[in-house]
């Protein structure tokens, strides 16, 4: 099983939990988001030393909350690769619709070839209308598939995503490329060169070594798309039978478009959030207040869809689980090093996991717990899964 680790990069904090303050209330200064920055950049250290396979920045803005500090996980990445040896470099992930899909391109090339050819290349579509809708020209916003009321939202930012998406593969994979669409023709129609007109683009620089490209799924038209395009499929915050439905139609439609078998766990990775601890009671207390802020943060952008509800539906768009409803429905693994290998066993016995990260940084804990829990997950937990 390949390990990875995943942190938001967010803002130790004193008050992290459930009630007060408001996330908005709070207002970090530059040092404070400087010094997330620096311990972020430890961390992935750390999890080199450890032996993870992957670790995966973000890629937020405008956030003096403190959740996600982090404007550019490529441009970190770099530097994390030139303090690393071995570990693989994602970001989980990129928000194509903030980037001129030719200028994510060549950055993340560059990433890649500096690295020794570890990057990973993690695309969305976006959380945070704040951060799009100051990146993007084209008043491109982001709104969630299961909220009726920002369904154009969606589904502009979904054909725009696309349209940017061929854009990379293209520009990635071709000396020359050009592109037509609804809303990018490259090149500019009629742009005079040396007594020439342009008639098509060249990337410069282009990966040396292989690539893999990974999107987050966390709806049904995603997971239709996905598949199509060869991404690699990540899966995250969702009830196991979401996933499982979903994680099985992405290999039917992988072996449709492309005509071979995927072994059960191929092109697909499961993310969770973790807490070990000695004991259940105290991998509760120490995990609450993280999750609670978590929720605090992301609750409001309609992330309870990946719960069940009791009629077996997803659950309406604005709950906010407690720590043991999220447990219930397996977002968090919380407890010992035995409880938290029994949920992983699970998970790959169902689904056939073979592609793990966790989320072992919940929201205001210090950097050192979170190494101290990358190190409790890879050398307690892990041996006793079978």
């Amino acid at each position: 099983m390949k390990l990875g680790a995943f942190f938001f990069g967010g803002v130790e904090m004193t008050d992290a939990g459930a009630g007060k303050p408001n996330p908005m209330d709070r207002y970090y200064d530059n040092a404070a988001c400087w010094d997330a920055t620096l311990k972020y950049v430890d961390a992935a250290v750390a999890a080199d030393g450890l032996g993870y396979d992957s670790f995966w920045t973000t890629e937020h803005h405008f956030q003096h909350e403190g959740y996600e500090v982090i404007p550019n996980g490529l441009l970190l990445n770099t530097w994390i690769a030139a303090r690393t040896s071995k570990i693989r470099l994602g970001t989980m992930f990129n928000v194509v619709p903030q980037w001129n899909p030719m200028r994510l391109a060549e950055d993340f090339a560059t990433m890649h070839n500096l690295s020794g050819g570890r990057g990973i290349l993690g695309v969305g579509r976006g959380t945070v209308p704040r951060e799009i809708q100051h990146f993007n020209e084209r008043h491109v916003s982001v709104g969630s598939h299961d909220n009726p009321e920002q369904a154009a939202d969606d589904a502009k930012n979904r054909e725009y995503f696309e349209e940017q998406m061929e854009i990379v593969r293209r520009s990635l994979s071709s000396d020359k490329f050009s592109f037509s669409g609804k809303y990018f023709e490259i090149p500019v129609p009629g742009i005079p060169d040396r007594g020439t007109t342009v008639k098509h683009l060249t990337l410069i620089p282009r990966p040396v070594f292989p690539y893999e490209i990974w999107q987050a799924v966390t709806s049904p038209p995603t997971v239709e798309y996905v598949p199509v395009v060869d991404h690699g499929a990540v899966f995250w915050n969702q009830h196991p039978n979401f996933i499982k439905r979903m994680w099985d139609r992405y290999g039917e439609l992988h072996e449709q478009n492309h005509h071979r078998n995927l072994a059960r766990g191929d092109k697909r990775m499961l993310v969770v959030s973790v807490r070990v601890e000695d004991t259940h009671e105290q991998a509760m207390k120490t995990a609450r207040n993280g999750h609670d802020e978590f929720w605090k943060f992301l609750g409001p952008y309609g992330w309870s869809r990946g719960y069940m509800g009791d009629d077996g539906k997803p659950a309406k768009p604005g709950l906010i689980p407690s720590l043991e409803e999220s447990m219930k429905q397996r977002t968090i693994l919380v407890g010992s090093p035995a409880e938290v290998a029994e949920h992983v066993q699970f998970f790959h016995d169902e689904l056939g996991v073979e592609n793990l990260v966790i989320f072992p940084h919940l929201i205001g804990d210090p950097y050192t717990k979170a190494i101290e829990q990358m190190d409790r997950f890879r050398n307690e937990v892990l041996p006793l899964v079978s």
